[in-house]
């Protein structure tokens, strides 16, 4: 089987790199049918309003959907997982549409600007070997969360910068930029790869 990297717009090339050097077949998705053989399914980071656009434009809304529901694991980082949420909330406090996958309230652009971006040793839940790097460009985070969310990580202020609910697996960061595969693996995992 194969982890899918929807490749519509954002970072889905470096995923991809990721997930081959932890010896994982990664592909792209631009398609509903190419949905179908994987094992799980990376949103990356990018633009969410755009990756939304995208994803009614290719009719893969309903098809991502499907496969959340059929437990296919679906990790999105950055801008994923502003798609993943039940509810995105921007700087202004207008909502805007998601996938509505995920019990969890982001906030978009949480942290400001481009030139605001950063870089944070993070502790994750679950993930052994040490503090993980934590890439954020122009990043979100999660102001709610709902009873079945387990919380993975937070900043030292406690911003909610990672998340899990059953199959599905949100990061506000970009762990395919720091070099470390340790968050692939784990995702690799949950998918059964």
């Amino acid at each position: 089987m194969k982890i899918g990297i929807l490749a519509l717009q954002g970072a889905f090339i470096e995923h991809i790199q990721m997930f081959g050097q932890i010896g994982v077949e990664a592909v792209e998705i631009r398609l509903p049918g190419q949905l179908e053989q994987v094992a799980g399914l990376v949103i990356p980071g990018g633009e969410s309003t755009t990756m939304m656009k995208l994803m009614h434009d290719y009719d893969l809304v309903a098809m991502v959907k499907k496969l959340a529901a059929r437990h296919i694991p679906v990790w999105g980082t950055c801008a994923g997982m502003i798609c993943l949420a039940k509810t995105a909330v921007n700087p202004d406090s207008s909502a805007m549409e998601t996938l509505a996958l995920m019990d969890i309230t982001v906030r978009r652009n949480a942290f400001g600007r481009q030139v605001d971006s950063f870089e944070a040793e993070l502790e994750i839940a679950g993930l052994r070997g040490g503090p993980f790097h934590g890439v954020f460009i122009r990043a979100p985070y999660i102001e709610k969360a709902g009873i079945g969310v387990q919380l993975l990580s937070a900043l030292p202020d406690g911003e909610i910068v990672a998340a899990r609910q059953g199959n599905l697996l949100a990061t506000s960061f970009h762990p395919e930029l720091s070099g470390d595969p340790r968050i692939h693996r784990y995702f690799a995992d949950i998918a059964k790869v």
